[in-house]
């Protein structure tokens, strides 16, 4: 039996804030008050002036993902390794069949790869292609491996992409199963046109890239996306939303009473498309993902956002490729591979440039780094609260703790951080996953295997067929 009693901190959820010990046996919480008696044998942990909080959700990584021909730097267990460093306890990752491939087999492909954890996983399931096989196959899914979620790409022409038919059928689906579709929203025969258009003038480095994804390409595609959930009475998630026209089209569809939720990732919360104008092009296309990083304005929205209601949680996207996998596009933009780091660093960058600026409040950041995520996925109470039964996964976070991001200091790999120099205010002094210690004042403990699947049961559904 393991015992871990954290003393002396601040505790905060996303409802409110208030002085309190939290008494871990084995990989739950079993009391949370004052003055608790210290078990003997138990570790204590000396939280006074620091805050208590869950640990973080990052409801977007792709580890050990198979894309543009290349696969990700980081696997299951360097990836979730790195997101205890930053207090990140639990990712949310994506199975994503080839168009044809069963998606069950795709499924348990992907949990095979994902056996190494080192921290809590789960997964949404994309739907690349339709017949009456993924019809079938999603139930089975929902039913027997506690998947609630689909994701649909609207975007990678020629690959991955969904078309209209595929997201009204799966659509439909997923709301007779009880389980919410999410979308990549990027209107994928615009992006596909304006890249060809880009190469036949000339235009062929990564400075390209943000012109052939320009905000009307990501709205449209939400709008239609909303749409079609509208129609047919589902809820739905857009994923990585980065511009301000995206976040309006969510923003209206919300005040109609729809249920539309929106995840904005840190990276587009601080950094502008300045990157993709540098002369050094190895450091441009290394920022290479889509959506692509925009003008500083549509920061400001992303975080009106945050604050008022109308997005939900924060992410990264995850996806790293070191300088050689990027090289492949150095004379095609449209050949590099898409995708930037950040489960290390997601939960200091929040809280750094929203607690400190005064953008969120302390609640508000637990809410849109864990609480939301776990209510929008159905994983609440056992994970994004501090709060007896829940897991034991918890941060004591040290707010005034400071770093300098780098990719010389980092867990995770790829050898690139676009967060590069970025001092931050507030990191976790101890990251405990599963009622144990895995990261104490910068030493991480990360152990192969020790993460868990975690099963998130259907919501109500209107049929069960």
């Amino acid at each position: 039996m393991t015992t871990t009693i954290i003393r002396g901190g601040t505790v905060v959820n996303a409802d409110r804030a208030f002085k309190a010990d939290v008494l871990c046996v084995d990989d739950k919480i079993v009391a949370v008050g004052q003055n608790l008696e210290v078990p003997a044998g138990a570790v204590e942990i000396d939280a006074l002036g620091q805050y208590v909080m869950p640990g973080g959700i990052d409801t977007h990584t792709h580890m050990q993902l198979p894309f543009m021909g290349t696969v990700t730097a980081d696997d299951f267990f360097s990836g979730t390794a790195a997101g205890l460093a930053g207090g990140t306890t639990t990712i949310m990752d994506f199975v994503i069949p080839n168009p044809k491939q069963s998606v069950l087999e795709a499924y348990h492909q992907w949990r095979g790869w994902a056996a190494k954890s080192a921290g809590d996983y789960t997964f949404h399931v994309a739907i690349t292609w339709w017949d009456e096989s993924v019809h079938r196959d999603m139930g089975t899914l929902v039913r027997e491996h506690g998947v609630n979620s689909f994701k649909h790409f609207m975007a990678y022409k020629n690959a991955i992409m969904a078309d209209d038919e595929t997201l009204v059928r799966s659509f439909t689906r997923a709301l007779e199963l009880g389980a919410i579709p999410t979308v990549h929203a990027e209107n994928g025969e615009l992006v596909y046109m304006l890249q060809q258009d880009l190469i036949k003038k000339g235009i062929t480095g990564p400075s390209a890239h943000p012109l052939s994804r320009p905000p009307e390409v990501e709205a449209e595609a939400a709008n239609r996306a909303i749409a079609i959930a509208n129609v047919l009475n589902t809820p739905v998630y857009i994923v990585h939303v980065s511009c301000a026209e995206s976040l309006d089209a969510i923003t209206r569809a919300r005040a109609k009473g729809q249920r539309v939720y929106g995840e904005a990732l840190a990276g587009h919360l601080v950094i502008d498309d300045s990157v993709y104008q540098s002369e050094d092009l190895e450091f441009a296309r290394a920022h290479v993902m889509s959506p692509p990083f925009r003008s500083k304005h549509h920061q400001e929205a992303l975080w009106q956002g945050l604050r008022g209601g109308n997005l939900h949680t924060t992410a990264t996207d995850h996806c790293t490729f070191c300088a050689e996998q990027k090289a492949a596009g150095k004379d095609d933009f449209t050949r590099i591979p898409n995708g930037c780091g950040g489960v290390e660093d997601r939960m200091s960058v929040v809280w750094d440039a929203g607690v400190n600026s005064g953008k969120l409040t302390p609640s508000e950041f637990v809410a849109v780094t864990s609480t939301n995520a776990a209510q929008i996925f159905n994983m609440y109470p056992r994970k994004g609260v501090v709060a007896v039964g829940a897991d034991a996964d918890i941060l004591v976070w040290d707010p005034e703790a400071t770093r300098t991001i780098s990719a010389k200091t980092q867990y995770a790999k790829g050898g690139f951080n676009v967060f590069e120099g970025r001092t931050v205010r507030g990191n976790p002094s101890h990251t405990i996953a599963a009622g144990k210690v895995v990261f104490a004042n910068g030493e991480l403990r990360a152990v192969e295997g020790a993460g868990r699947h975690v099963d998130r049961p259907a919501f109500a559904a209107v049929t069960a067929r």
